[in-house]
């Protein structure tokens, strides 16, 4: 049985996020002009206006949706795909590595994560008003979100400008500038420690940020700055004392009954309860990333229609291995789909329609399937939770992090943990020969899910991989150009852009 306690929430919460929180639902800017003057005279005085406030921080975790799409249409893993070469021009751009800093779809990110940070900061901002027996659970979960949204900023654009504890207010951006990303680093390290410390491995009510979530950002934000001792001590505390461990069945890991299953560190909570519409993507309560991902005029079994963007190479598709377990279930051929299900419809067979830069494979992970709700535009409204932190995930990073510090024999027994249930023999290499096979075992453990991108760009691996990818630019992304003019100029632009 699907549990959407959080989604429910979150959904009956809405008004009071965006009104409450100072966010408009299309608001779209750095920071918001229409913010009101809320105060611990008016609001926190209650454990109740704690936890409604909280919702309304998680709830910008569902627009998160374009950060993971994006990540994998950046790397060398998909396509943009779409109905032509100019839908939605802005992810075609970052497809092509010529995206600009007038590009929409990397405003969006920039200013969704950004009213995240917001909301966690609001909370935090009035964090002292009261005493109540939960406080240190609810200021743990705030801060969690607070470093999730921030790790996403940084991974995008670099430097960002950090903002602790108060809400980021109209006419502060001139007062305001990036900060080096060390030290939002070492801000993300604090919160994340503290909520580690104050967390439970299990919440009340799932979809809650855990002990194990903040123990897993924590090892990668480590991982990303290359500090290998911290983050395989971390990682190790979270495997040896979470209650975590991979599914045996890879083929069920991402249906919509095993959501939020032992090898979720932390999830995004999506429901199809509430409808949505393309004139705020963000407002959506469903996965908007499914509904792209999926074949134009689908009709057949299992799945449901989408529009065809973000769409495996067969370059993808070949890097597994034909015995490896993880491939069709991760990459829906569609040829071999339909000769599978000749027979549907009384003989008539599957349909779809070919899309743009049509490759003949397709994100299964992350597909509209049957049997949901169909409230609204049913391609904006699915129900899919995006699995954020996997077990699968924090072992890989583990081994990594090992590897680097010579530990290849403690890499090497979490790196087999995956591939065997991948179907794949041991792995005895060791050295900068067993880092190479991690990596590789990464992007095919994680295909789909939005990481390559990022694992490509810290590796040094880009350059290499990515058709069109020059270094020393396209590390970053551009921050957004009206946000360096609502500054009056006073950013630097990232290199080269």
């Amino acid at each position: 049985m699907r549990n959407h306690t959080l989604n429910r929430t979150i959904g009956s919460a809405l008004l009071f996020g965006f009104i409450a929180l100072g966010f408009v639902a299309c608001s779209d800017d750095f920071v918001d002009i229409n913010s009101p003057n809320q105060n611990s005279e008016t609001y926190f005085n209650t454990e109740e206006d704690y936890q409604n406030a909280l919702v309304g921080a998680y709830d910008m975790l569902q627009s998160s949706y374009l950060n993971v799409m994006l990540g994998e249409i950046a790397s060398a893993n998909t396509l943009a795909g779409g109905e032509s070469a100019t839908d939605v021009i802005g992810i075609q751009q970052i497809d092509d590595m010529i995206h600009t800093p007038t590009n929409e779809q990397l405003r969006s990110i920039w200013s969704w994560m950004y009213a995240g940070v917001n909301r966690a900061n609001y909370i935090l901002e009035f964090q002292n008003n009261i005493e109540f027996d939960n406080k240190p659970n609810v200021i743990g979960q705030a801060r969690f979100l607070r470093a999730y949204y921030y790790f996403e900023l940084v991974k995008w654009f670099g430097d960002v400008p950090l903002v602790v504890d108060q809400r980021i207010l109209f006419g502060a951006q001139f007062d305001i500038d990036r900060t080096p990303k060390s030290e939002v680093y070492a801000q993300l390290e604090a919160d994340l420690i503290y909520a580690s410390e104050n967390l439970p491995f299990v919440q009340e009510e799932t979809g809650r940020v855990t002990k194990g979530a903040a123990l897993g950002l924590l090892g990668k934000i480590y991982l990303y700055q290359e500090k290998w001792t911290e983050a395989a001590q971390t990682f190790d505390e979270l495997i040896q004392t979470g209650p975590y461990d991979l599914l045996p069945d890879f083929s069920v890991l991402f249906e919509n009954d095993h959501e939020n299953s032992m090898e979720s560190v932390f999830e995004v909570q999506y429901t199809d309860l509430e409808g949505a519409g393309f004139g705020c993507l963000q407002c959506s309560e469903g996965n908007v990333a499914v509904g792209f991902s999926g074949p134009r005029n689908f009709n057949g079994p299992l799945f449901e229609s989408g529009f065809s963007f973000n769409v495996p190479t067969q370059a993808t598709y070949d890097l597994f291995a034909e015995q490896d377990l993880r491939r069709d279930i991760a990459i829906l051929n569609i040829v071999a789909f339909a000769e599978e299900n000749a027979g549907y419809n009384s003989g008539a067979g599957v349909s779809y329609t070919e899309g743009y830069e049509h490759t003949g494979f397709f994100n299964r992970k992350y597909i509209p399937r049957q049997g949901d709700a169909n409230i609204g535009d049913q391609n904006l409204t699915n129900p899919n939770n995006y699995r954020s932190i996997r077990f699968a995930d924090v072992l890989l990073m583990a081994a990594e992090a090992h590897n680097k510090n010579g530990n290849d024999g403690v890499a090497r027994n979490y790196l087999n943990r995956v591939r065997s249930r991948a179907g794949l023999a041991d792995s005895s290499a060791s050295g900068t020969d067993l880092e190479d096979v991690i990596y590789a075992e990464r992007r095919l453990e994680l295909v789909g899910e939005g990481h390559q991108f990022f694992d490509a760009v810290r590796t040094g691996r880009a350059v290499q991989e990515i058709d069109g990818f020059v270094p020393g630019k396209h590390e970053l992304f551009p921050i957004p150009e009206i946000e360096i003019l609502l500054t009056g100029n006073r950013w630097q632009q990232n290199p080269n852009y």
